[in-house]
């Protein structure tokens, strides 16, 4: 199993940039004739935690994950950490060479 961590080219300051999750998201409820009171912590998907960066970064996220998933899955590893787990170093390689053909110098792959 090899994990690598994902860099994107933040919009504003175009340096590198990894989302991490500080906190986890609490959802609750709101009734229309009554109060709900009862809320959930749950922590974000790789995935979700990628589409959250939507105009943070220089680049479709969606397509980022598109990818991704030809060769490998993104994780949050320990609840705060963004990776890609891929099977095989030839995945790895693949991976990053196709992510360099379709995001050149604005993502980078690197090995954790």
């Amino acid at each position: 199993m090899i994990r690598a961590k994902l860099w994107f080219r933040c919009a504003a300051m175009h340096d590198p940039v990894t989302p991490v999750v500080v906190k986890p998201a609490v959802i609750g409820w709101e009734a229309k004739r009554r109060n709900v009171e009862l809320t959930i912590e749950r922590a974000f998907t790789g995935d979700e935690l990628v589409l959250r960066m939507k105009g943070w970064v220089t680049i479709d996220v969606k397509k980022v994950i598109d990818i991704i998933k030809k060769h490998g899955f993104l994780k949050v590893l320990d609840e705060r950490d963004l990776v890609v787990e891929l099977e095989t170093e030839k995945a790895f390689e693949v991976l990053s060479r196709e992510l360099a053909e379709a995001f050149s110098d604005q993502l980078d792959l690197e090995k954790a």
